[in-house]
């Protein structure tokens, strides 16, 4: 099995995805949701990053990004060293095979048209895995290792429970023999024994195919349970990233500790002594995010800094990441060696070499540079303003050697039929009409168009007069 250089299964490089607002009959874009907005993370072979977050943080919306059922709008994806963020339909399907996702709810991803057997047999035979009696008999050793019975095979989907329609969707993700599985919320709808029960499963079916899981869920105590790490999300960031039983004992970010004082405690007296931290406010509105730190409108040791700063994930130890302007459980000596994470340090290191790749091949770094104000009016009016004869040339025009050359004559405009001196303006009125005749050779007159024909000519009698 082929990974990265730094050994990780799946990597996820500054992802972002947005869903565009549209209105009118044109279908204008006029305001998008940063459902998931910059997160980086990894996940090595044969882990389980469990992903936590209230309700509309972007945990599934990142789960689909990483399996590709969503296109990413910014950012990469790398499987096994090869980077997938940009791939076509056709090039994701053979890492369809490597890449399955158990959906939250079971009664809405199985067709209720189809049998059991079709629906697990479906991806072996899309990718051309045996023939009809293979196929058969992988889905019945499928449905024994789920905890079904064989019998199930021509069963439609209206006929179990909840807990038996979510087994029948792991043996559908299990089909392929994956080696990435993203769990969204396998365990939500189900009774607490059946919890239990499908959580040893999927462990086991770890340990047996060495299974790499993203665990979505919202039970931090399941969540615990079955994570080897857990990444907590918040409004579209990844604020806090570290291994399950540091997470518990020393959470950093304030929305962490939040989260975790939730969490119910079977002891009744441990319980009484805990103090439970209830957030105020609502969630901010993920179409207009706040500035800073995203969580400062509801932080209780939010300051100034909070609002304006955005803060970057920092490394305080043991792989624990968090990003927070004030982090708690954190001693003095831990806060004077603490380092930018490598996550928040690459994405200024590639604009630094994106940056020296253009001085380096002679390309402009492209700086948005301010635009002069919009100048109205002609030279008529910009006369005016100046104070200067409106009909006359302008000051200055024409001078030459012998110095300034009188207001009222017309300027030097060279010799006839030879193009004039663009930096002498030419003069308006009276004036410009007998330049004009000069430039094109004729006798000084008023240039007029006689009536049926395209042209200009001069007229000596009206200078006369």
């Amino acid at each position: 099995m082929s990974v990265s250089e730094n050994g990780a299964l799946i990597e996820v490089n500054s992802l972002k995805k947005y869903f565009p607002i549209k209105s009118g009959v044109l279908g204008r874009e006029v305001a998008r949701v940063h459902a998931v907005d910059d997160v980086t993370l990894s996940v090595p072979e044969g882990e389980t990053l469990g992903l936590v977050g209230e309700s509309g943080c972007g945990k599934s919306t990142l789960g689909r990004c990483v399996v590709r059922l969503l296109e990413p709008t910014g950012g990469d994806v790398v499987f096994e060293g090869r980077s997938i963020g940009k791939l076509g339909p056709r090039g994701m399907r053979p890492l369809r095979r490597q890449m399955q996702m158990i959906f939250q709810d079971p009664y809405a991803s199985l067709n209720p048209r189809k049998r059991v057997g079709t629906i697990i047999g479906d991806p072996m035979r899309i990718h051309g895995i045996g023939d009809r009696k293979e196929r058969k008999e992988k889905v019945e050793e499928l449905l024994q290792k789920v905890g079904l019975s064989p019998e199930h095979y021509n069963r439609f989907p209206h006929e179990f429970s909840g807990g038996q329609r979510q087994r029948i969707g792991v043996a559908r993700a299990l089909a392929l023999r994956p080696k990435l599985i993203v769990a969204d919320e396998p365990v939500s709808a189900l009774d607490v024994s059946i919890q239990a029960q499908m959580v040893n499963l999927l462990e086991e079916l770890q340990d047996e195919f060495r299974l790499t899981y993203i665990f979505i869920a919202h039970d931090l105590g399941v969540v615990r349970h079955v994570s080897d790490r857990i990444a907590v999300m918040y409004l579209g960031k990844l604020v806090e990233l570290s291994p399950a039983e540091e997470l518990y004992s020393r959470p950093i970010m304030p929305y962490t500790e939040a989260l975790l004082s939730a969490v119910p405690v079977p002891d009744p007296d441990l319980s009484d002594k805990r103090e439970r931290i209830v957030l105020e406010g609502d969630v901010p509105s993920p179409i207009h995010p706040p500035s800073g730190c995203r969580f400062h409108p509801r932080c209780r040791y939010a300051t100034d800094v909070c609002k304006q700063i955005e803060p970057p994930l920092v490394d305080y130890g043991n792989g624990h990441l968090a990003a927070c302007h004030h982090p708690l459980n954190v001693d003095k000596e831990t806060l004077a060696r603490v380092r930018v994470s490598r996550e928040a340090a690459a994405c200024r290191g590639r604009y630094v070499a994106y940056r020296g790749r253009c001085r380096a091949q002679g390309d402009p770094v492209p700086i948005r540079r301010p635009q002069p104000p919009l100048r109205r009016g002609g030279e008529a009016a910009r006369r005016r303003r100046r104070g200067d004869s409106v009909h006359g040339p302008a000051p200055g025009a024409g001078a030459g050697a012998d110095g300034p050359r009188d207001r009222g004559a017309p300027a030097d405009l060279g010799r006839p039929g030879q193009p004039r001196d663009r930096r002498t303006p030419l003069p308006l009125g009276r004036d410009r009409q007998v330049a004009r005749a000069a430039l094109a050779g004729q006798a000084p007159g008023t240039l007029t168009r006689p009536r049926g024909s395209s042209g200009l000519q001069a007229r000596p009698d009206r200078l006369e007069r």
